[in-house]
């Protein structure tokens, strides 16, 4: 009998990975491909839509091939994405009318005042548990609704796009659903991405016909919200298409909580991090959507189906594994591998503290006007130094969490999963352990993101039958405990709290 599978589409930030897993949770296929970013003007970032279609095409012919494995041999396929990215497209022709979006992107900041000024940020969180920021997808869909026209791509037509949106002609969408859509035909999301477009009420469940008004949404753009592991299915890929294949569509979960997902944080109280372009830290909080008090938010971990929604508290730090990108960018390393070897030779950073708020800062602070600072720099300062800071400042954002999830939740820290590609590095890992003052603990499968969604497809279509066969598939890899005082790890933390300061309102036109 021939081996079957699940397959895995991570939609990344900068990439997209295609992977397969066997029955116990191992890599058999791996492929990837990066995509270009676009900046058009200071604080904004695109995608082209059509080029991550293509690529993940690519990937996943590419990955079976490599591996010697049929379409065939696939019982299920997940997606995971990364979350908030926007895109609108022509529900007739498939085609986008203007680039993504990216969660990065933070042209909508005007509009988000706005929100603040007119008192509406409170009423915003009590129905979705989101801070009113940039960072989300209503802004983001309003502003290509307002806006792209001028901009608008050869695919599109000439129309008022905003006549065409309340036509019906157009969709809107997170990655999940574009993929989704040009997968199986279908128009849906599920409800982790639902949770993250600050338009759909997370206790409710359900779009907000309130948020779809404010933001000038027709009902009509929004996809349909499915459970994150669908018994149902989301559709079928198409036996004529580039697979060859009718594989289910049947899991999929925004990146974040496709990572908790992937590292079994099944049960309130568990919590991990990831550590990608940003880091994102979850806990589980069980059935109960819990209010934050400290800047995090509140938002829909994961849903099985027939089963209640499962909430988690996250705290969204927009760049750490981008900060290391810069260190490439402006040829202070020459690969990421290098910043542990430069960070290691030097003992400190000499008072040096560097504040990565190149997108603004995310939880705790919710400071989209912040910028990127680099703080305590004297002629002795070499660029050791500013490696070794920019490594601390994942710690110290970290930890800036960290703390305010305890507060939150009440419940304390003893150990913290981790994954993302920036966990490979073992200083940073042990560094980490050293400022929150807890264990670190890596598994032994890192790609947790690309797992947590074959895991969800799989469960979907009887691969697995219960979780229980997924806590079993998870291994240590290497445990970090603090090697750091206590007091320490306090001291130079109350310093990072002095650089942050430095960092915030920075982007103030004249």
């Amino acid at each position: 009998m021939t081996d079957t599978y699940v397959g895995s589409i991570d939609q990344g930030t900068t990439g997209t990975r295609f992977m397969v897993f066997d029955h116990s949770g191992q890599v058999v296929a791996n492929a990837y491909e990066k995509h270009e970013q676009f900046y058009p003007e200071p604080g904004w970032v695109e995608h082209d839509p059509m080029e991550i279609w293509e690529n993940t095409k690519d990937v996943v012919t590419q990955g079976l091939k490599d591996a010697g494995l049929d379409a065939s041999q696939l019982e299920a396929l997940g997606i995971t994405n990364q979350r908030e990215t926007t895109i609108v497209w022509d529900k007739e022709t498939g085609k986008p009318v203007h680039n993504a979006l990216v969660w990065q992107d933070r042209r909508t900041t005007d509009r988000v005042e706005e929100l603040q000024d007119a008192d509406k940020v409170e009423w915003i969180r009590e129905k979705t548990g989101l801070e009113a920021d940039a960072y989300f997808s209503a802004t983001k869909t309003e502003w290509i609704l307002d806006n792209a026209e001028p901009l608008k791509m050869q695919s599109s037509r000439g129309e008022d796009l905003r006549k065409r949106a309340e036509s019906g002609e157009l969709l809107m969408g997170t990655i999940d659903s574009w993929l989704i859509y040009n997968l199986t035909g279908n128009h849906i999301t599920d409800v982790t991405n639902a949770s993250r477009t600050m338009l759909y009420n997370i206790r409710d469940l359900e779009w907000d016909h309130d948020l779809l008004e404010e933001f000038d949404v027709p009902a009509s753009m929004v996809p349909e919200v499915r459970p994150s592991s669908d018994d149902d299915y989301y559709g079928y890929t198409d036996p004529d298409g580039f697979l060859g294949e009718e594989v289910p569509v049947a899991g999929a979960l925004g990146d974040q909580q496709a990572a908790m997902f992937g590292q079994t944080c099944f049960d309130e109280g568990d919590a991990k991090n990831t550590y990608g372009t940003g880091s994102f830290y979850l806990m589980n909080t069980g059935t109960e959507a819990v209010t934050s008090d400290h800047g995090l938010l509140t938002t829909i971990g994961f849903q099985m189906s027939g089963e209640p929604v499962q909430y988690a508290l996250e705290g969204a730090i927009f760049i750490t594994g981008a900060a290391i990108e810069w260190l490439e960018d402006v040829d202070l390393i020459n690969n990421a591998a290098q910043t542990a070897e430069l960070a290691r030779s030097v003992d400190s950073t000499d008072g040096v503290y560097m504040v990565p708020a190149f997108t603004g800062l995310g939880a705790p602070h919710w400071d989209g006007r912040a910028r990127g600072t680099i703080v305590g720099m004297t002629r002795g300062t070499r660029k050791e130094h500013i490696v070794r800071a920019t490594l601390e400042s994942i710690a110290y954002q970290t930890r800036d969490v960290a703390e305010a999830m305890e507060a939150d939740s009440g419940v304390e820290t003893t150990s913290l999963r981790v994954d993302g590609g920036a966990v490979k590095n073992n200083f940073l890992c042990q560094l980490q352990s050293d400022i929150i003052q807890t264990d670190i603990v890596r598994p032994e499968v890192d790609e947790t993101t690309a797992l947590g969604s074959a895991y969800a497809a799989g469960l979907a279509v009887g691969y697995w039958d219960t979780v229980d066969e997924l806590r079993d598939n998870w291994q240590i890899d290497r445990e970090f405990s603090p090697e750091m005082e206590a007091s320490e790890a306090d001291r130079k933390y109350s310093r990072w709290d002095d650089a942050v300061e430095k960092s915030l309102d920075w982007a103030r036109e004249e």
